[in-house]
């Protein structure tokens, strides 16, 4: 394994990681002078405004919340615990975009044993497969998993808004773990400005000329609804509850949502292209593109050192020798007609986040805490 972090594995390749004489990051240095109080305040400020949004969504639509459902540990555990411990009428939801068998096992698992409805909505492949073409022949200077994701991501998101307003549905969840995504993009709320004024249509994606308007419509705009319609609220409640990466792993066992520990791991993605991402950044920019969100977890004690400390070189040993699991590079480079010379850095991440919905990956402007929030439950009814 690279030179890192001694106490949270951050690659000294990550920016701003500024190793020390004695190998600790920056991250590590500050967080010993953060106030931790404060940030407990903060999270159960979140909390108490989660409950009452659970609380408050009772009724109001055709479900009380729709759940993104891909198949990782944190979504079927975020279902069990609506359904299970909040008594809610949840609808589960997946995106199909060529998921993996071990996401599907855990969906399908998990979606019998609680005895939910769920919808699958397969969204054109041929699209896909250009998009994911084009942003990796085009990738910002941070990398694949910045270029794609924050593009993909968006679109996954637009669909369960779109279904959520289709059924008035008042509230929708997403089962992102703290850290995830990153700040710039949300924490625990997109915020309102960014979900009912806002046109998501990243402008690379716009101005390539190579997808249709029908295409372009699948991103999320909410300026093509008529005025006064209701948009639901758009939760990470794991940014809210205490989380635990190992007790989620363990707990979606125990609770037969998934079958096994491999399951449950992270190591197993729901993105049919996320090892070719991986590929491309450990090739570009030197370490794996995940690490600092791993990392903010083992600083954070929400995440196991020992476990990454022995994971990590491990998925980045298969990534780049494109062995076992790491045979997924090979097979979505197939898929998309790529080559690996075709995978390159050709753009300057943007300046101003707000001016490319893309960089931000449908960013909540800063921060969902920067922007006035909807009050606990309630639902936007105008586009600004």
């Amino acid at each position: 394994m690279s030179e890192h972090c001694v106490n949270c594995l951050l690659p000294a390749a990550a920016p701003n990681s500024n190793l020390n004489a004695q190998r600790v990051c920056a991250a590590c240095r500050d967080f010993e002078v953060l106030d931790l109080e404060q940030q407990e305040k903060d999270r159960l400020a979140r909390e108490t405004d989660l409950e009452a949004a659970l609380a408050s969504c009772r009724g109001q639509g055709e479900y009380d919340v729709l759940v993104n459902l891909s198949g990782g540990k944190d979504s079927c555990l975020l279902l069990h615990k609506l359904k299970r411990e909040y008594g809610l009428n949840v609808l589960a939801f997946t995106t199909n975009m060529n998921i993996p068998d071990v996401a599907w096992d855990n969906i399908h698992r998990t979606v019998e044993r609680l005895d939910v409805p769920h919808i699958t909505y397969t969204p054109p492949t041929d699209f896909y497969k250009r998009l994911y073409g084009f942003l990796l022949k085009n990738q910002e200077q941070r990398g694949a998993v910045r270029t794609v994701c924050y593009v993909c991501a968006p679109l996954f998101e637009g669909y369960s808004l779109k279904l959520a307003v289709e059924k008035s549905i008042p509230l929708v969840v997403a089962g992102y773990s703290p850290g995830q995504p990153e700040p710039d993009r949300m924490v625990y709320e997109f915020s309102r400005r960014l979900l009912c004024q806002t046109d998501w249509t990243p402008p690379e994606v716009r101005d390539s000329g190579l997808f249709t308007d029908e295409e372009l419509k699948l991103f999320w705009n909410p300026l093509r609804y008529a005025p006064g319609t209701r948009f639901p609220r758009y939760l990470a409640p794991f940014h809210a509850w205490r989380y635990s990466q190992a007790e989620a792993m363990k707990l979606v066992v125990e609770l037969g949502l998934v079958s096994s520990s491999r399951n449950a791991s992270p190591i197993h993605s729901n993105c049919p292209v996320n090892w070719l991402l991986m590929y491309s950044d450990l090739k570009h920019l030197g370490f794996n593109p995940y690490a600092p969100e791993f990392a903010q977890l083992i600083r954070e004690g929400k995440a196991n050192r020992l476990y990454w400390r022995l994971m990590t070189p491990v998925v980045n040993f298969m990534i780049r020798r494109r062995i076992l699991l790491g045979r997924n590079v090979s097979k979505s480079l197939r898929w998309l007609g790529l080559k690996v010379d075709d995978l390159r850095i050709t753009r300057k991440a943007p300046v101003d986040s707000l001016a490319s919905p893309s960089a931000c990956c449908a960013a909540s402007c800063h921060g969902a805490q920067s922007v006035v929030q909807a009050a606990p439950g309630e639902v936007e009814a105008v586009h600004g």
